[in-house]
């Protein structure tokens, strides 16, 4: 039972792609802020590209862009241009039908996760990368007054 990652990398990219202004980052670079290797960075970017969320620049000094205002990139494209399972599976297996939950449980809870999933993507919708920005730079000036 795993769950991604690719979500929070991808808001993690974005968010630093942000602060640049309009300065390109390379992978390598990108991969130092997330702690994670720059081809898994390259197959985010492409990913996010792909979705209309970055660009990338080439040649020396080159590297990946916001493809549009941070405050344009709604957090749901975000998480549709990276993760395209839903955010809670059923069994993998089929439950024993010969029990009584074994039967029943999955048609109830088909609903349940439906709802859940439902209520994730509003949430998502309805924030942007320039909260994401905000908040970290809200975080940074806290933490500098203590």
């Amino acid at each position: 039972m795993n769950t991604s990652s690719r979500f929070a990398y991808a808001v993690h990219i974005l968010a630093l792609l942000s602060l640049q202004r309009g300065e390109p980052l390379s992978s390598e670079i990108i991969a130092g802020s997330v702690n994670t290797n720059p081809a898994l960075i390259r197959k985010l970017l492409s990913m996010l590209a792909r979705a209309g969320l970055t660009t990338s620049q080439l040649g020396a000094g080159g590297g990946a862009l916001l493809a549009r205002a941070p405050k344009a990139i709604a957090l749901i494209d975000v998480y549709r241009a990276v993760d395209e399972a839903p955010l809670f599976g059923l069994h993998r297996e089929a439950p024993n039908p010969a029990c009584l939950v074994g039967r029943h449980i999955q048609q109830v809870l088909v609903g349940i996760i439906d709802d859940a999933q439902r209520a994730m993507e509003a949430s998502l919708g309805s924030r942007t990368l320039a909260d994401v920005t905000a908040g970290v730079i809200e975080a940074e000036n806290t933490a500098g007054s203590t």
